[in-house]
């Protein structure tokens, strides 16, 4: 199988402005951890953003068309949905939508039902069910569809911390045979999620700081993320003359993007040289806070 998604070059507009420019990357693993990415990026993937330049595939298709041939679908976070269905009358459209019979579709629904343990709520109105249940509705309406990709965002915004766990716990084991990218803004390294992964990718807007399994990314305390304005130049080499690692990121505007490897350095060194070298870091967070 294709690389479960890659990027080439990508530009993404919202609203007229980039919110990516020149990303470049491709997935390896099965079930995959994007972390970091603009909305816009899920969008794009799921078929419904537009792509300003360069290329996204699915599954090696693009996007709609890995949409219309079955092969992916996705799950977004907390969709509108008609709170008089059910979650199977939502995982049966699904199943309809994607161009199954009437008999297969109601099998695939019961199939998702099962899957994300949904069989006590299936017959539920979705307006009345928590919040949990409905984010697992709509996994279960991906689900339904057949697809041998999924591409799920994910979110522990509006759960207790044993409600995120459980449901982070349902949606691993509900996904264990596809290709999966969950995309999320940060993830806790013991959430099941995290643990079913064999491959995250860090974005820090339009550059992939980092490509490996997650407990190595992780592991990755003294790597920093910079944004820095004023003499970048001068305050880079002196990083580097002083034993650190850098790597600098696509220059969108005046704000450059930079990535240091500490080494020997210290988080008050690099503030101490951004001052001597009339440089200000105005955001400093470690790479392995995706994790946290």
């Amino acid at each position: 199988m294709a690389s479960t998604l890659t990027s080439s070059e990508l530009r993404l507009d919202v609203a007229g402005v980039p919110a990516i420019e020149g990303l470049t990357f491709a997935t390896t693993g099965q079930h995959v951890l994007l972390l970091g990415a603009p909305r816009a990026l899920f969008d794009a993937a799921a078929g419904v953003h537009g792509q300003a330049r360069g290329r996204l595939t699915v599954g090696g298709l693009l996007p709609l068309a890995a949409v219309r041939a079955g092969l992916a679908a996705s799950a977004a976070l907390d969709p509108i949905l008609p709170s008089r269905w059910t979650p199977r009358q939502l995982a049966t459209w699904s199943a309809r939508l994607a161009n199954h019979s009437r008999s297969i579709g109601r099998e695939l629904a019961t199939d998702a039902m099962h899957r994300v343990g949904l069989e006590a709520l299936a017959d539920a109105r979705l307006g009345k069910v928590p919040l949990a249940a409905k984010r697992t509705a709509v996994l279960a309406a991906a689900l339904a569809t057949g697809a041998t990709i999924l591409l799920v965002e994910w979110s522990t915004s509006g759960l207790a911390d044993l409600q995120a766990r459980a449901l982070s716990r349902i949606f691993a084991k509900a996904m264990t045979d596809r290709h999966t990218v969950v995309f999320s803004e940060r993830m806790a390294l013991d959430a099941p999620l995290a643990l079913a992964a064999d491959e995250a990718l860090v974005l820090d807007r339009s550059d992939v700081v980092a490509q490996d399994v997650p407990a190595v990314i992780a592991a990755r305390t003294r790597s920093m993320l910079l944004r820095v304005v004023g003499s970048v130049d001068l305050f880079v080499q002196t990083l580097e003359a002083s034993g650190g690692r850098t790597e600098r990121g696509r220059v969108a505007t005046h704000i450059e993007h930079v990535r240091v490897d500490l080494g020997p350095l210290s988080t008050s060194d690099v503030f101490r040289i951004a001052t001597e070298s009339h440089a200000v870091v105005f955001e400093l967070r470690p790479l392995s806070g995706v994790f946290a």
